[in-house]
C-alpha cells in the first residue's frame, strides 16, 4: 500500500507541477507564455525532484514512471509483487494531476478558443516535431535508454540529494534529446494526462493525437528495457 500512495502522490506532483508548466506556456492569457525550451526543461526536472522526494516520504522507490517499474522488476532490480501497485499509482496519479492542471487552468482554457491560442493536447502530452513513427520511436527509445541506465547507477534515488541529481538528470536529457519529440520518458506522464484531456469536459479543446501516442508508451518501454539488460549484463 505504501508502494501504491507513494507513487501516487509523487506522479500527482510531478503531472501538477509539469503539466501545469506546459498550459502556463501554452495557453494564451498566461503570464508564462512562450517562455522557451530552456523554461520547459528545467521546470519539469523539478517537478520529477519535488515528485521523488513526495514519493519516498510515502514509502515508495519514487519510480514515477512504468519505463522504471517494469523493466526493473524484468531483470530482478524491483520485486513482481509490487509492480501492479506502483503501476496503479502512477497511471491514477498522473490523472489526478492533469484534472488539477485542468481546473487551475479552468479561465485559461475557456479564454483560449483553438490551438492559435495555446488550446492544445501538447499542455498535457508529447508530439513529434517531425511526425516520423520509426525516428519518433527511435527518439523516445535513445532518450530513455540514456535516463534509464544513468538512473540505474544512481543507487536509492530518493535519499538525500538524489532527487535533485534526477532532475538534473531529466532537464539535460530534454535539452540534449527531447528537441525530437517532446521527451515524453514515460507512458505514464504522456498517457494518463492525454487521457484527461480527451474525456473531461476542456473547453475548447482540440484533438488529443492518439495515432501517435504508441509512440510514448513503447519507445520508454524499449528504451527502459534496453537500459536494464545492459546494467544486468555488465555489473
Amino acid at each position: 500500500m505504501n508502494g501504491f500512495l507513494g507513487e501516487f502522490l509523487g506522479t500527482m506532483v510531478l503531472i501538477v507541477l509539469g503539466v501545469g508548466t506546459g498550459a502556463g506556456v501554452n495557453l494564451k492569457t498566461s503570464y508564462a507564455r512562450n517562455s522557451g525550451w530552456l523554461f520547459i526543461t528545467i521546470a519539469w526536472g523539478m517537478a520529477v525532484t519535488f515528485g521523488v522526494y513526495v514519493a519516498g516520504s510515502f514509502g515508495s522507490q519514487g519510480h514515477l514512471n512504468p519505463a522504471v517499474t517494469i523493466p526493473f522488476a524484468i531483470f530482478g532490480f524491483f520485486p513482481w509483487d509490487q509492480v501492479l501497485p506502483y503501476l496503479l499509482g502512477q497511471f491514477l496519479g498522473a490523472f489526478v494531476g492533469a484534472v488539477l492542471v485542468i481546473i487551475q487552468y479552468g479561465a485559461q482554457f475557456k479564454n483560449a478558443k483553438d490551438a492559435n491560442d495555446g488550446n492544445v493536447v501538447g499542455i498535457f502530452a508529447t508530439g513529434p516535431a517531425i511526425n516520423n513513427g520509426l525516428y519518433n520511436f527511435l527518439s523516445e527509445t535513445i532518450a530513455t535508454f540514456v535516463f534509464i541506465l544513468t538512473l540505474l547507477n544512481l543507487g536509492d534515488f530518493t535519499k538525500g540529494l538524489k532527487p535533485l541529481i534526477v532532475g538534473l538528470l531529466i532537464m539535460v536529457v530534454g535539452q540534449a534529446l527531447g528537441g525530437t519529440t517532446g521527451f515524453a520518458l514515460n507512458p505514464a506522464r504522456d498517457w494518463a494526462p492525454r487521457f484527461a484531456y480527451s474525456v473531461l469536459p476542456v473547453p475548447n479543446k482540440g484533438d488529443s493525437n492518439w495515432g501517435y501516442a504508441w509512440v510514448p508508451m513503447f519507445g520508454p518501454l524499449a528504451g527502459g528495457l534496453i537500459a536494464a539488460c545492459v546494467q544486468y549484463f555488465l555489473m
